[in-house]
């Protein structure tokens, strides 16, 4: 008798791959009609080719593949060479120097300083938002090479021969004499150990030399982002008190300055970026503006790096948004694509209207730096108030943001593979950098007490809406209550309510009526949960997402 039993033959290989998503890229990053509407609205229409470019290039799959290589290869300290010579070198992956070449070349470091055209920064910032689809890590050099163009020129002499190699196109890695390279990056290091944002209190020395305007630097820094930069801006104490100094990585003669790595920060997130701590002794620096006016000085550079950090959250919503959204058209479950079930749909268009109140505002706050670095009073105002209500606020939602948009690939969307903890991890930094939220928070105040201009440009940008939408007017009209009784403890309630009524403001005016409403309905009119996800049943939720996620399938 025969005693082989029969196996039932399968009937599907157990490793087919069914109801997943694609892969995204290629893809768009500039297929944003709130980004595109921005550009051209703030003056900078003769961009907009180039943007489409460059988002074409920011999708493609090759960007996204540096973007993840660059975080996965971390940069390495080099401090000796084999020999017991230091060196004190970062290594990079090469991705890393491709998304640098990219960026650089397409303006998105110190360029916009050189270009006459009106909307050159708001240029700037929109290539930022397509161009941060690759990663956030390379941006931090770049917005410092950017920001520091404006703080360098308190010394003429120093600009005359530093600028125009800030504002090139060119990225020529490796450390050599500043001025036989073809173009610079700069950087800077302005927090120490026992002070971080109180920068008051550095203890960083600084000796004047027989040289006039030259002098040597004795000191720590805690926290010094990019330090393969071949020049920083640096707070020291000069005799006359808190100044600015230009610190170059080598000097004229060819010979390495004394700016010694001692580690490189172990961070959350930022992994491509290099973070250091270092060590200056007898470091060669030259004087930036006059003695004891080094906070004036490099608040200038603190003005621009802030919109930066509103930029990148901006972006990393946007991502995170098109990735959840090219997610859920392609996921099925309990019967249904997950983008078709109405509860799925009210957490998209949810987080589509915090990312247009986020895109809106940035490339707003681009536009009032473009014209007033063109002598606009009324904008550099303006600017000056409305830059920390958005690095405040913005920044604030970014992680909730990515959160959300990360929950909605599921446990995909938990795993390393599907870039999304790379951004969560990536969105706590921007409200850290350039002053955390309680700083942003009390430099409101402290520009609403000193500056009142600042005051009169924010109550007059609102009055463009006035009388548009009954929410939003109740909401200007609490906040002029409220302003004047605040102190430190109120201090991030109102610039909330800044916040959130300066993004009405803007998407009353420019935003379909449907953004609007339900941006005011939720925002200031009360009707919203604490999640995402929780829009009132009569928000036009189909208009919302074919506007944020248009199905181009």
């Amino acid at each position: 008798m025969d005693s082989t039993v029969a196996l039932p033959q399968p009937q599907y290989a157990t490793h087919d791959v069914t109801n997943q998503a694609p892969p995204l890229a290629p893809y768009d990053a500039s297929d944003d009609p709130v980004l595109i509407e921005g550009l051209r609205r703030e003056g900078a229409e003769w961009a907009e080719e180039g943007i489409r470019r460059l988002g074409v290039r920011a999708g493609s799959a090759a960007a996204q593949e540096w973007g993840e290589l660059a975080n996965r290869h971390e940069p390495e300290l080099r401090s000796h060479d084999r020999y017991g010579n230091r060196v004190d070198e970062v290594d990079f992956h090469p991705s890393w120097h491709h998304l640098m070449r990219v960026a650089v070349a397409e303006g998105l470091a110190g360029a916009a300083w050189a270009d006459d055209r009106a909307g050159a920064h708001v240029a700037r910032t929109a290539g930022g938002l397509v161009w941060g689809h690759t990663e956030s890590g390379h941006g931090c050099p770049t917005s410092m090479t950017y920001a520091a163009v404006p703080a360098l020129r308190a010394q003429p002499d120093l600009a005359k021969v530093y600028e125009p190699l800030l504002t090139s196109r060119e990225y020529a890695p490796g450390l050599r004499v500043p001025t036989e390279k073809p173009g610079l990056l700069a950087g800077m290091g302005m927090t120490e150990k026992q002070g971080g944002s109180d920068v008051r209190t550095n203890t960083t020395a600084a000796t004047p030399t027989a040289e006039p305007g030259v002098y040597t630097l004795r000191g720590h820094k805690w926290f010094t982002s990019a330090p393969m930069c071949d020049v920083f801006l640096v707070l020291a104490q000069a005799p006359g008190g808190l100044s600015c100094f230009l610190v170059p990585r080598v000097l004229p003669d060819g010979s390495r300055n004394a700016f010694r790595i001692q580690r490189l920060k172990d961070k959350l997130g930022n992994r491509s970026n290099a973070s250091s701590e270092p060590e200056f002794d007898g470091t060669v620096a030259w004087l930036v503006g006059p003695e004891g006016r080094g906070v004036k000085t490099i608040i200038e550079m603190v003005n621009c790096t802030r919109l930066d950090c509103v930029m990148n959250s901006a972006t990393l919503m946007r991502k995170t948004l098109v990735e959840a959204g090219h997610h859920v058209r392609h996921r099925s479950a309990f019967g249904a694509r997950l983008v078709d079930q109405p509860l799925m749909r009210n957490v998209l268009a949810d987080l589509a209207l915090e990312s247009e109140a986020a895109t809106t505002l940035t490339l707003r706050l681009a536009g009032a730096a473009d014209r007033a670095v063109r002598g606009d009073e009324q904008e550099r105002a303006f600017r000056r108030i409305a830059t920390a209500v958005g690095k405040y606020w913005v920044t604030k939602r970014g992680p909730a943001f990515t959160a959300e948009a990360l929950e909605c690939l599921g446990g995909n969307g938990y795993v390393e593979d599907s870039g999304m903890p790379r951004h969560y991890r990536e969105a706590p930094l921007l409200s850290i950098w350039e002053g955390s939220g309680n700083v942003n928070a009390l430099d409101v105040l402290r520009a609403l007490s000193r500056e009142t201009s600042a005051a009169d440009a924010l109550f007059g940008e609102l009055a463009h809406a006035r009388g548009a939408d009954s929410r939003l007017d109740a909401a200007v009209t609490r906040l002029k209550n409220e302003l004047a009784g605040t102190d430190q403890v109120g201090a991030r309630r109102v610039v909330e309510r800044m916040a959130l009524a300066l993004q009405a403001s803007l998407l009353v005016r420019y935003a379909p009526a449907a953004v609007a409403d339900a941006f005011c309905a939720t925002r200031l009119g009360g009707d919203w949960g604490h999640a995402f996800g929780t829009l009132p049943a009569g928000a036009a939720f189909d208009a919302i997402l074919e506007r944020a996620l248009p199905d181009r399938n």
